[in-house]
């Protein structure tokens, strides 16, 4: 790109010098002749008045012309003798200019010859020559052809030296493009084009950036979904498995409680994976399955205290009157409670406490249970790697602002986590 752009400046600047040069060059050269004319003219004319006198009393001039070398002037009878002066014995075109009775150019292959006539009562009585040298002519203008060639030179050249920082300037913010697409094409979102000061080039480096930005959320959404899908489907895929293998080792168990078991399973699952991936797209909520409070977290009970017995815990739940009518979306009561219900579980000891509430202008479910929670920053998502609070209470969190509440650490001794949703969300 950058040899095309100096080839092509610099053969514009060519092409312009040859338009413009050689026109140039034709004047320069016809006006080199046309001025040594001129000049031959004036001095056959000064040379003619000096030696008129002589010329109308018959006597031939004794005076030489005041000349510089190589211009050479002498008289001439009408006939094309020489009288005096410099210039050769007889005038060729005495005759021609006789007859024309005015200025005659007579040039010669090796000179520029210009012969002027004296007249006396309208009869030429003597010629005057007066002559150069082309070369002389040559040499000024050759000198002259000299100068513009090498002004010509120094056009191109500034032509070359403009056209190779233009190309630099515009090839190095193009290859950097270039570099970071393939970068980008590599796996690295976090590259930003430098700006170059180029509107056209500058608005592709930004619609490079914004791809890449784009590209590295969309990653971390699907990261973020498939950390969060592992968390939430882990507990419930266990449940099902342990479903299955207790009617595998019973065989008197009831076929038809077991794949009706099952089934309930799988579509808590179907909904989990459901609301994830709204969640992790950053679309609206599913409402349209909305449930009494009381109903759902009686069935969060059922499934939870059973996994709590196996560690010899209860669990109690509590549900304040006034709020056991309260309709919400189910899937992400149930999600969120899963995640608080597990690290209960797994993190907490003792009773554990599931109290719904009024608090006022909110609904407040807590959930607590007599161990503790250490740091401060329990709803900082970590690494899918990390053990213990890394993804499944800064989920919880996520779901319950995606509803347009909030999840908060109440009292981290004993531990007591608290979810508040607005009374809109109650229908």
């Amino acid at each position: 790109m950058r040899r095309r752009i100096v080839l092509t400046t610099v053969l514009a600047a060519l092409v312009a010098i040859g338009l413009f040069g050689v026109p140039l060059a034709v004047a320069v050269a016809r006006y080199f002749v046309t001025a040594e004319r001129a000049e031959l003219e004036r001095a056959a004319d000064s040379y003619a008045l000096d030696v008129s006198a002589d010329i109308l009393r018959h006597r031939t001039p004794d005076r030489t012309p005041a000349t510089e070398d190589p211009t050479f002037v002498a008289v001439y009878s009408p006939v094309g003798r020489l009288l005096a002066g410099a210039g050769p014995p007889t005038l060729a075109d005495a005759g021609e200019a006789t007859a024309a009775d005015e200025v005659l150019s007579a040039d010669t292959p090796g000179e520029l010859v210009v012969v002027v006539p004296i007249s006396d009562d309208g009869s030429v009585v003597a010629l005057v020559r007066a002559a150069t040298a082309r070369t002389e002519v040559y040499w000024h203008t050759g000198l002259t052809w000299l100068g513009m060639a090498c002004l010509a030179v120094v056009a191109l050249l500034s032509a070359y030296l403009v056209a190779r920082r233009q190309a630099q300037r515009l090839a190095r913010p193009l290859e950097q493009l270039s570099a970071n697409a393939r970068d980008l094409g590599d796996g690295d979102f976090s590259i930003r084009a430098d700006r170059a000061g180029i509107p056209e080039i500058d608005s592709v480096g930004e619609s490079l950036d914004s791809t890449a930005v784009r590209l590295d959320d969309l990653l971390a959404r699907e990261r973020a979904f498939s950390a969060d899908a592992s968390h939430q489907l882990r507990t419930p895929l266990a449940g099902l498995r342990l479903q299955l293998e207790a009617a595998l080792e019973n065989p008197r168990a009831n076929l038809r409680d077991v794949v009706e078991a099952g089934v309930a399973t799988t579509g808590r699952l179907d909904r989990t994976v459901t609301d994830l991936l709204a969640l992790a797209r950053d679309t609206p909520p599913v409402r349209d399955d909305a449930t009494d409070l009381a109903g759902e977290l009686a069935a969060i009970e059922t499934e939870w205290a059973a996994a709590l017995a196996e560690h010899a815990r209860d669990l109690v739940l509590k549900v304040e009157p006034v709020v056991a009518g309260a309709q919400l979306s189910g899937p992400v009561l149930r999600q969120i409670m899963t995640v608080l219900l597990d690290n209960a579980l797994r993190h907490g000891t003792g009773t554990v406490t599931v109290t719904a509430r009024d608090a006022g202008d909110v609904l407040a479910v807590d959930v607590g249970d007599e161990g503790e929670v250490n740091g401060t920053d329990v709803f900082d998502r970590r690494s899918p790697g990390a053990r213990g609070t890394g993804i499944g209470l800064a989920l919880a969190r996520r779901l319950a602002e995606a509803e347009g509440g909030r999840l908060r650490l109440t009292r981290p001794r004993p531990a007591l986590f608290t979810l508040l949703l607005p009374l809109e969300q109650r229908r």
